[in-house]
C-alpha cells in the first residue's frame, strides 16, 4: 500500500476501537485508578488494543486521542502509554511520554512494571534510558547477575558513560578474562578523557601498562587526545611511564621515539634529554665514532636547543664504515672508512673518494642497506626483479620506508617502473599492490594524507585502518563511504572510539549548523541508514527531518550537492513521508536530476497534472532545462501526461533547433564545455543522424519547412554540409522552391580541408605582409619621380596595388565564410563533402573516379571536383547503387554511383 493511500485509510479509524479507548480514558478518570491497582498484565491488555488499533489503520487518531487527553490529565496512564508507544513505533525522536510513564512507576517502587516497560521499549531498539532503569529494576529486585549484561548493552549505546565501563572492566579482570578487562580499560580511558578526568584516565593507564605494554600505537594515539583534550603536561607524565615499560623491555628504538615526543612537548625537560642521550648510546654502542657524535652536535649540553643538537646526531651517526650514502652526482655509495675528520667512500663510478665529515653531513644523504637505490646498486637486476616481481608485498615495504615510511603510489611507480619493472608489467603488478595496500594490516595511510602509505611495525586492525583513511580524507562524502565501510564490517565495534569520533564527525553537523546545506542534510540521512543496522545510533539524533527541511533555502541545489546515490533516495524517500508537498518539490527537482524515480513516484499517485505543468515548464525554459527537454523527448512524450501538455512535434523540433544553437554558442564562449558537448551530440544526433528533420520536413507544408530550414541555417555552428544535405533533401524530396535570397544565404558557407585553409591564410599574410608594403615602396619612388601624366612606373604600381586589395578583400571573405572540414565526420553512407567516388557512365560502361572537396580544392584535371559546382551539385547525397542524369553543354549524360569511400585527406 502507498504511503497516501495507507495515510488515507488511516484516517478513516476504527470508531470500535476509538471508542473503547475513549470509555477507559474516562472511566480512569472518574475513579482516579490507584497505581497499586495496575499490574504487567493491565498493560499486556492495553498491547492487545495497541495491536487492534494497528490493525485497524487508527493509530494516527489513537495518538491524538491520548494526546488531547493528556493535555488536561497529564498522568493518564492509559494515555502515556498509548501514546509513547505509538510514538516509539515510529521512531519520533520525542521520548519524553514513556520517560514520564516509567518515572512515575519508579517513584513508587512498582519495579515489576517498570521492569515490563523497560522491555517494551527495548523491543523496538536500544535506549539508555530504558537500560539504566532496568539495571536499577535487577537492583532494587536483588538480580545482580543480570546487570552486567545490561550494563554492557548500555555502554554500547551511551558512549559518554566511563564509571559504568570501568566496572566492566575490574568485572572482568576479577575473571581473568583479560582480553574483554583490557577492551572496556580502553573504552572507559577515551570516555574519561572527554570527561577531562586526569585522576581517572592515569589510573587506567597504569593498568593497561600493566596488561599490555607493547600496545604502542593505542598509548600513541590516545597521548594526543590527553594533550588535546587535558593538557601537554598531563600526556608528558602518561609518556614518561610508558617509556620506562619501553626500556625495561629493552624496546630502545621505541623508548626514543617516546622521549623525542616528550621533548616536543617541552624541550627543557633535562631528564628526558639525559635519557635520550643515554638510549642513543645502547642503540649506538658498536658505533666506531659514537662519543665524538654526542660531542659534535652537544646533544648533551643544555645551551644547544635539543631538537637541533638530536638532528645533527643523527645526521652524523648515520656515517659509519659500511653505511651507504648517495650523491645526486655519482648515485649511492658505501663507505669505506672514517677516520678523524676524513670519510672515504666506494661509488659505484668514484671508488676511493675522500671528503671531510662536514662537507659529507651537507652533500650526502645516508640510505639503509635496505634502501631501494642501494638494492638497486648492489644486487644482480635479475634477482631483483624476480622478488619484486613476486613478493608484491616486500617491494611496498621497500620501497615506501626507504622514503621516511611515507610514499603514494606514483613514487612507487617512478623508483620500479622502468629500472625493475617494464610498463607493460607495472599495470597487472600495481593492480594487485593496491589491494595488498588496502587489506594487508602492515601498511596504512598517513592521517594526513590518503594518498601516502606507511608500513607499520605492528599490524594494524582493518577497524584502525578505516579510521586513519577517515581522518585522511578531505571530502565529506569520501568520509561517507569509509564509516560505511568500518560499519560493514564483519563483528564491527560500533562502540568502539573509532567509530565514535567518526560518526561525532556528523553528529556535530546536526548540532551546530547555522544554515541547512548538503552536509548537515547527508549526516542525517546518514545516521539514519546506520542506525537501521545498529538502532542505538537513532537516538542521537535531537531533530526532524522535516525541522531541517523548513530551513533549506533551495531544495534543487542542495539535492545536488549531495554527492551519493543512495543518501539521494533516501532523501527522496525522507520528502514523501514527512513533506505533504513532496509532489510539488519533486516536480522541481527533476529538470535538474533527470532520476525516473521522480516520474514513477509521481505517476504512481496519480499527479500527472504536475508532470504536465513539469513538461509544459521545462519546454518554455528550454535554455535552463535543455537535458530535461531531451530527456521528455526519449522518455516521455508516449505518456498521457505528456499528450496533455500540448506539445506537438513542431515545437519540438523548434526548441531542439534553439539547444542545438545554444549549445554551439556556448560551446564556443567556454561555458560548461562538456555539459554542452554532450547535450549538442545528443540533439545533432537526433535530428540528423537519426533523421528526425528528414522525417518531420517529408510530409510538412511550405510555411513549415520555410520555418525550420530558416532555423537549422541560423545555427553558426553546425556544419555547413549538414545545412547543404538537408536543403537537397528538402528540394528532392518535397518539391519546395528555395527563394533567390534564401539560395544565396546557403550558398554563402564554404566547406575546407584544413590544409587549404592554413594555405589561404598564408596567402593573405604574404599580401598583406609583404606584397603590400613592397607596393607602398614602389608607388613612394614613383612620385618621387615627378610627373605623374608620364609616369609608367606610377601607373603600374597603382594597377598593382588595385590587384592586390582586390585580392585580399576576396580572400578575407572566403576565410571568413570558410568551415573547416573535420576528416573524423566524414562518411562514406553517401555522396559529400571528403568523399571518393566511383561513378558508372551508362552509356558508355566505363568507370569514372572523383574525390568531392570544395572550390579552393578543386583540381577537374586531377577529378577533383567542387561540391559547389553543378555536378557536384547533381551527385550530392547520392548512395551507393542510385542513379541520375546529368546535362553538360545539352548533353544529356546518365550515371550509376558504384562506390563510395573516405577521401585520404
Amino acid at each position: 500500500m502507498s504511503d497516501t493511500a495507507e495515510l488515507q485509510t488511516e484516517q478513516a479509524g476504527s470508531p470500535a476501537v476509538l471508542k473503547n479507548v475513549q470509555e477507559m480514558l474516562n472511566e480512569e478518570k472518574w475513579t482516579r485508578a490507584a497505581l497499586s491497582n495496575y499490574s504487567t498484565g493491565q498493560f499486556k491488555e492495553l498491547d492487545l488494543i495497541l495491536k487492534e488499533a494497528r490493525d485497524a489503520h487508527a493509530y494516527n487518531d489513537l495518538k491524538t486521542l491520548c494526546d488531547e487527553h493528556l493535555v488536561h490529565t497529564k498522568n493518564s496512564i492509559i494515555a502515556l502509554y498509548f501514546s509513547g508507544m505509538i510514538a516509539l513505533s515510529r521512531q519520533l525522536i520525542d521520548d519524553a511520554v514513556l520517560v514520564n510513564l516509567v518515572t512515575i512507576f519508579v517513584d513508587n517502587h512498582k519495579w515489576g512494571i517498570v521492569r515490563y516497560l523497560c522491555e517494551r521499549i527495548l523491543d523496538y531498539g536500544e535506549s539508555r534510558f530504558a537500560l539504566r532503569t532496568l539495571a536499577e529494576c535487577c537492583k532494587n529486585e536483588n538480580e545482580e547477575d543480570q546487570i552486567m549484561g545490561i550494563w554492557e548493552r548500555l555502554v554500547k549505546v551511551d558512549f559518554e558513560e566511563a564509571d559504568i565501563t570501568k566496572a566492566l572492566a575490574e568485572h572482568y579482570e576479577k575473571l581473568a578474562d583479560l582480553e574483554a578487562a583490557v577492551d572496556y580499560y580502553k573504552k572507559a580511558l577515551h570516555r574519561y578523557i572527554n570527561k577531562q578526568l586526569f585522576t581517572n584516565v592515569r589510573e587506567i593507564w597504569a593498568k593497561l601498562l600493566e596488561f599490555c605494554p607493547e600496545d604502542i600505537d593505542f598509548f600513541l594515539h590516545v597521548e594526543k587526545r590527553i594533550a588535546k583534550n587535558i593538557s601537554e603536561e598531563k600526556s608528558v607524565l602518561l609518556l614518561e611511564d610508558v617509556y620506562a615499560s619501553c626500556k625495561k623491555r629493552g624496546d630502545i628504538e621505541t623508548a626514543i621515539g617516546i622521549l623525542k615526543t616528550i621533548l616536543q612537548y617541552d624541550e627543557r625537560d633535562s631528564l628526558a634529554r639525559k635519557e635520550i642521550a643515554e638510549c642513543f648510546r645502547i642503540k649506538y654502542k658498536n658505533h666506531s665514532q659514537l662519543e665524538e657524535y654526542i660531542r659534535i652536535s652537544n646533544l648533551t649540553q643544555n645551551w644547544r636547543n635539543v631538537r637541533e643538537a638530536i638532528t645533527d646526531f643523527e645526521k652524523h651517526i648515520a656515517f659509519d664504515r659500511g653505511s651507504f650514502v648517495f650523491h645526486r652526482t655519482w648515485g649511492a655509495g658505501r663507505i669505506a672508512s672514517v677516520k678523524g675528520d676524513e670519510i672515504v667512500i666506494d661509488f659505484a663510478k668514484k671508488r676511493g673518494h675522500s671528503m671531510s665529515l662536514k662537507m659529507a653531513v651537507n652533500a650526502l644523504q645516508t640510505l639503509s642497506k635496505n634502501h631501494i637505490w642501494v638494492l638497486k646498486a648492489t644486487q644482480k637486476k635479475e634477482k631483483l626483479y624476480e622478488r619484486v616481481k613476486n613478493e608484491h608485498a616486500w617491494a611496498l615495504k621497500t620501497v615506501i620506508k626507504s622514503f621516511g615510511n611515507s610514499c603514494d603510489i606514483k613514487r612507487i611507480k617512478a623508483e620500479l617502473v622502468p629500472s625493475v619493472l617494464s610498463p607493460g608489467e607495472w599495470t597487472a603488478w600495481s593492480g594487485k599492490a593496491r589491494e595488498i595496500l588496502k587489506s594487508d594490516p602492515s601498511f596504512g595511510v598517513n592521517p594526513g594524507n590518503i594518498d601516502l602509505y606507511t608500513v607499520r611495525d605492528r599490524p594494524i586492525s582493518i577497524a584502525e585502518k578505516l579510521y586513519n583513511e577517515f581522518r585522511a580524507e578531505k571530502g565529506f562524502f569520501e568520509r561517507i563511504v569509509t564509516i560505511r565501510a568500518f560499519a560493514s564490517q564483519k563483528d564491527a565495534e560500533l562502540d568502539s572510539e573509532y567509530f565514535n569520533e567518526m560518526i561525532e564527525y556528523f553528529f556535530a553537523y546536526l548540532r551546530s549548523y547555522s544554515q541547512v546545506n548538503e552536509n548537515v542534510i547527508a549526516s542525517w540521512l546518514l545516521i539514519k541508514e546506520l542506525s537501521a543496522s545498529h538502532p542505538h545510533l537513532d537516538k542521537g539524533i535531537t531533530v526532524e527531518f522535516q525541522d531541517l527541511f523548513d530551513k533549506v533555502d533551495d531544495v534543487p541545489p542542495l539535492f545536488l550537492g549531495i554527492k551519493d546515490g543512495s543518501l539521494k533516495e533516501a532523501f527522496l524517500k525522507q520528502l514523501r513521508v514527512c513533506v505533504p508537498s513532496w509532489p510539488d518539490i519533486y516536480a522541481r527537482l527533476f529538470p535538474h536530476t533527470l532520476l525516473p524515480v521522480i516520474i514513477s513516484s509521481l505517476e504512481k499517485e496519480g499527479y500527472d497534472d504536475k508532470l504536465t505543468l513539469m513538461v509544459q515548464s521545462c519546454f518554455e525554459n528550454y535554455r535552463e532545462y535543455r537535458e530535461a527537454v531531451l530527456w521528455f523527448y526519449k522518455n516521455g512524450r508516449a505518456s498521457s501526461w505528456f499528450e496533455k501538455a500540448g506539445i506537438g512535434m513542431e515545437k519540438i523540433l523548434i526548441t531542439l533547433i534553439y539547444i542545438l544553437d545554444l549549445s554551439y554558442r556556448d560551446i564556443d564562449m567556454h561555458r560548461n564545455t562538456t555539459e554542452n558537448r554532450k547535450v549538442n551530440k545528443q540533439v545533432y544526433t537526433l535530428l540528423f543522424k537519426e533523421g528526425l528533420l528528414q522525417s518531420f520536413v517529408k510530409d510538412a507544408g511550405d510555411d513549415t519547412i520555410l520555418r525550420i530550414y530558416t532555423l537549422i541555417d541560423d545555427v553558426k555552428g553546425l556544419d555547413p554540409a549538414d545545412k547543404l544535405a538537408l536543403r537537397s533533401f528538402i528540394q528532392d524530396s518535397t518539391g519546395f522552391k528555395f527563394s533567390e535570397e534564401l539560395e544565396k544565404k546557403v550558398s554563402r558557407a564554404l566547406i575546407v580541408t584544413a590544409a587549404m585553409y592554413e594555405e589561404k591564410q598564408r596567402q593573405l599574410a604574404r599580401i598583406m605582409d609583404v606584397e603590400v608594403p613592397a607596393n607602398s615602396k614602389e608607388i613612394a619612388f614613383a612620385l618621387s619621380l615627378g610627373d605623374l601624366r608620364e609616369n609608367a612606373e606610377y601607373k603600374a604600381a597603382k594597377e598593382k596595388q588595385e590587384i592586390l586589395n582586390s585580392t585580399a578583400a576576396k580572400l578575407k571573405e572566403e576565410i571568413e565564410r570558410a568551415q573547416i572540414f573535420d576528416p573524423d565526420t566524414a562518411s562514406a553512407e553517401k555522396v559529400s563533402f571528403g568523399t571518393r567516388i566511383v561513378l558508372s557512365n551508362d552509356a558508355t560502361g566505363k568507370e569514372e573516379e572523383y574525390t568531392i572537396l570544395g572550390p579552393w580544392e578543386s583540381d577537374p584535371e586531377n577529378r577533383i571536383i567542387s561540391y559547389l559546382s553543378p555536378f557536384g551539385n547533381a551527385i550530392l547525397n547520392k548512395v551507393s547503387g542510385e542513379s541520375f542524369t546529368f546535362s553538360r553543354n545539352d548533353e544529356k549524360l546518365s550515371y550509376t554511383v558504384k562506390q563510395i569511400t573516405k577521401a585520404a585527406l
